[in-house]
């Protein structure tokens, strides 16, 4: 049995696509430029605010200027809105409670800025005891740099071994690849099954109950 389960947030614990494609949609149209249908999005998030707008913007568009303006727009919205379509996924609130009450510390890793990642995480799992939360932070590298699960494996001293990353995208695969830890995909988030094959995570869930199984083994 593992000792400390990490887990992405979008993609992973809540389906937040509709809200984060809505307010980049509103940002962009805000700004002059056009808008994506909200299933475009899947391919957008992932690496962070900044590469989301990049890549929502049109090509040739896509400078620092532009970005900052629809920072500028995107953060007020989304805060706004940012749980008027954004659920956990079916059997995910069970699941945490079934680690956190077999002893297993539980926390959070994502490359969603720190503020609204303790924001969606508090709004939805305020029954959950995470040991610890973390967004993109300023200064910090975002996944796949493995700095952030540094940052939780130093905060729980729980050894790389009898640690479990869960996540939906390549870039969570990479992320535990790089950190030394476990790494578990899982095929009902934002990115296909493939993503996650071709980066040879140690297990592939198909839903809550089997990542429940690989941490309690």
């Amino acid at each position: 049995m593992v000792r400390l389960a990490i887990f992405d947030l979008d993609g992973t614990l809540l389906n937040t696509i509709t809200d984060l494609a809505n307010s980049a949609n509103y940002a962009l149209r805000a700004n002059g430029f056009p808008a994506h249908p909200v299933e475009a999005y899947r391919w957008f998030v992932g690496n962070g605010v900044n590469m989301l707008l990049r890549r929502a913007l049109p090509e040739g568009e896509q400078t620092e200027e532009n970005i900052l303006r629809l920072r500028a727009s995107f953060f007020p919205y989304y805060k706004e809105h940012d749980t008027e379509h954004s659920v956990p996924y079916p059997g995910i609130p069970a699941l945490l409670k079934q680690l956190q009450g077999r002893g297993i510390a539980l926390a959070v890793a994502s490359n969603k800025y720190h503020a609204a990642t303790c924001r969606l995480v508090a709004h939805f799992f305020s029954e959950i005891r995470f040991a610890r939360v973390l967004g993109q932070r300023e200064g910090i590298a975002p996944k796949p740099d493995p700095a952030i699960v540094y940052d939780i494996l130093a905060a729980t001293a729980v050894d790389k071994s009898r640690t479990l990353y869960v996540g939906d995208s390549g870039v969570d695969m990479q992320t535990a690849l790089n950190s030394g830890v476990a790494a578990c995909g899982v095929t009902w988030g934002f990115r296909p099954r493939a993503e996650l094959e071709a980066l040879c995570p140690a297990h592939i869930a198909d839903n809550p109950e089997e990542v429940a199984r690989i941490a309690l083994a």
